[in-house]
């Protein structure tokens, strides 16, 4: 018996949907680690290398979880035994979906914490607390925060009680509203820093050319895998992100351009963001290679030696909490969607559900900074274990299925028909869809598990 309701709510607009999509995309990534990866491994030809992965494929995985969600109007699980049955395949393929909303449960268990730890140096800095301070100094702040497990129930707690707000609201107006209000939001304190780094530090310069000089001698097989892995999960595919969001998507938006302009914005903002960061690390010679730490611990000591660096450290996190945000909701959505669908609750109390038992995992792995610090899961602490879990095994065998399916299981002809293709765009379609995206996925993934 088929116990799904009917519930969905309907994107307003193809704009509406492009800032959702867009904001899913956009996270705490995207802030740190491909400006970061941009500048130690080649520039201009990292990106160029970056942007050949994202659509041979990035974008193929992507189209398709909106093509599955859109032909099934259902949350993920219930939507590719839905498309499976539709194609004559077996149910059975509906795994893919749950492991896919598994995925998203688990990485917004820990990505809240990272949450929370942007919205405390939200105000840290704003309260001027980094004023003066050394590398040693901040580092010893961070370590201080790791270790107090009050301070980080707070914040993890806040941070997921907006996430849950927000999804509660339902599709218009709460993630739709949401990511209208904060994705230009981002956008804006984004021009401000790019636009204080231009003028007020004499390392603009310094920074575009660490960003954008090709430099194709360091472009290796470890650095077009790391390519093909960012583009793989700065889309937010194997989660069933894309999916829950295919479908409230109306059958009159072109995928192929929606993508093409969801991957365009994504990728324009993690660049905007290396020419915000790397003139602040250059002007205070400070390590611009220095990961997570960049954000929590180097750039908190140029905040603090700089002549309006309380305001600007403050627009800084307030940056970071807008890219975790939009981020933390696209998580919770197909956790939501499949609450909501599979049981009596309703959309308020089927996040508030789902929030509470996620929040609850996520005190597990805030834990393990301090109180649980021993307890070790094949030695990685609780934190570790879900993140390596989730990247490196989950996500990637997820989008390994999806794209499988797609390419040799459901109908070529109106998986044509519905993206608009002919001719040779559908032959070069074809050819990735079916061979290229699925065999780099394989890359990644071995990469990942011998790596």
């Amino acid at each position: 018996m088929n116990t799904t309701k009917a519930s969905h709510g309907q994107w307003s607009s193809r704009f509406g949907f492009i800032l959702a999509a867009t904001g899913s995309a956009v996270g705490l990534g995207n802030i740190w680690k491909f400006p970061y990866m941009t500048g130690v491994s080649g520039g201009s030809a990292f990106v160029l290398t970056y942007l050949l992965c994202i659509t041979l494929i990035g974008v193929p995985i992507l189209i398709m979880e909106w093509l599955i969600g859109r032909r099934a109007q259902q949350n993920p699980i219930q939507a590719m035994e839905f498309v499976a049955r539709q194609e004559g395949r077996s149910p059975a393929w509906k795994v893919l979906g749950f492991v896919g909303i598994l995925g998203a449960f688990l990485i917004l268990s820990f990505y809240s914490v990272i949450g929370g730890w942007a919205l405390d140096y939200l105000f840290l800095t704003g309260s001027g607390t980094f004023q003066g301070m050394t590398g040693k100094e901040t580092g010893a702040v961070f370590e201080g925060f790791l270790a107090n497990a009050g301070s980080l129930m707070l914040w993890h707690t806040v941070f997921m009680g907006l996430t849950v707000w927000i999804v509660a609201m339902g599709v218009t107006t709460g993630l739709e509203r949401a990511s209208r209000i904060m994705m230009p939001g981002l956008a804006l304190v984004l021009l401000i820093l790019v636009g204080y780094a231009a003028v007020a530090t004499d390392s603009f310069g310094r920074a575009a050319a660490f960003l954008f000089t090709p430099d194709w001698s360091a472009i290796n097989g470890q650095v077009v895998l790391a390519a093909l892995g960012h583009a793989f999960f700065t889309l937010s595919l194997g989660m069933g992100i894309m999916t829950a969001y295919g479908a409230y998507l109306g059958k009159e938006v072109n995928l192929l351009s929606t993508a093409r302009t969801v991957v365009i914005l994504d990728t324009t903002i993690a660049l905007m963001a290396g020419m915000a960061i790397f003139p602040l690390v250059f002007a205070h010679n400070l390590e611009p290679s220095s990961g997570p730490g960049l954000i929590f611990v180097t750039l908190p000591i140029a905040f603090g030696n700089m002549t309006g660096g309380t305001v600007l450290g403050a627009l800084f996190f307030v940056l970071l909490s807008f890219a975790a945000l939009t981020s933390s909701m696209s998580l919770l959505e197909p956790v939501v969607a499949l609450v909501e669908e599979r049981t009596s609750l309703g959309r308020k109390s089927a996040a508030v559900t789902a929030g509470v038992v996620i929040w609850l995992l996520g005190v597990a792995s805030l834990l393990s900074f301090n109180h649980w610090s021993e307890i070790q899961i094949l030695g990685n602490n609780i934190f570790d274990f879900l993140d390596k879990l989730t990247s490196k095994f989950m996500l990637p065998l997820t989008g390994l299925g999806i794209i499988i399916f797609a390419g040799w299981f459901m109908n070529q002809e109106k998986i044509r028909q519905e993206l608009g293709l002919e001719g040779t765009a559908y032959l070069i379609w074809s050819l990735v869809s079916r061979f290229v995206a699925p065999l780099a996925v394989i890359a990644v993934f071995i990469s990942m598990l011998l790596g």
